[in-house]
């Protein structure tokens, strides 16, 4: 299958692209973004494009994929809903609804997280809720993942600070996480493989939360 993967310089989208590149089931990948990933592999093409609110001139590129790996985020730690919003909703919906009208019925992964809520009383999880709710609504095989704690593997590393010294910290720690809550933590491994297998035959619901994830 020809996936596209938004979201690919960070922790997440790195530990997609990895699986992608190594699983034989993925034929090509095209990362879209504002920077490079700096790898070189022959499934894999880039895009430079820096607005996502505005696809137009790449627009015909986009057309033809099987699977969009939408893994593009940020915290809401210190934004105005405003902002937040109009990266955590206006940009994925950009992208979805262009890729709804391109290419109707493909698969559509979205990076969420546990305790999403559009009527919650957490900023980020009504933004994140609206976006789910707005992308289920498309004419899109859409699956929201909602992982809780991610463990990076394999050299990959958060680009926020902060988050880098906690998973410095609870990296020794993981196994027991693992072993005591096995419904609440999962691995940027796992969470590429799971999207490919969602991609390629689907899932039992259309939210997955980690044990979902680990499963698949």
């Amino acid at each position: 299958m020809k996936v596209i993967l938004f979201g690919a310089t960070g922790m997440v989208g790195r530990g997609v692209l990895r699986e992608c590149l190594l699983d034989d089931r993925v034929t090509a990948v095209l990362a879209v973004g504002r920077a490079p990933t700096g790898i070189e592999h022959g499934k894999l093409r880039e895009i430079t494009h820096g607005d996502l609110l505005d696809l137009t001139p790449i627009e015909e590129e986009l057309a033809g994929y099987d699977a969009c790996f939408f893994c593009l985020g940020v915290s809401s730690a210190g934004m105005s809903e405003k902002d937040y919003r109009r990266i955590t909703y206006d940009y994925t919906m950009s992208v979805a609804n262009t890729l709804a009208r391109l290419s109707p019925d493909s698969t559509f992964v979205y990076v969420s997280g546990v305790g999403t809520d559009a009527q919650g009383r957490a900023m980020w999880a009504r933004v994140k809720g609206a976006t789910e709710n707005a992308l289920l609504a498309l004419p899109l095989q859409a699956y929201m993942f909602r992982p809780g704690y991610i463990q990076p593997m394999h050299g990959i590393t958060s680009r926020t600070r902060l988050y880098r010294l906690a998973y410095v910290v609870v990296r020794p720690l993981y196994p027991v996480l693992r072993r005591l809550f096995p419904s609440a933590v999962t691995t940027t491994e796992r969470i590429g493989q799971a999207m490919i297998t969602v991609a390629e035959r689907g899932a039992p619901k259309r939210i997955l939360g980690p044990s979902d994830i680990n499963a698949l």
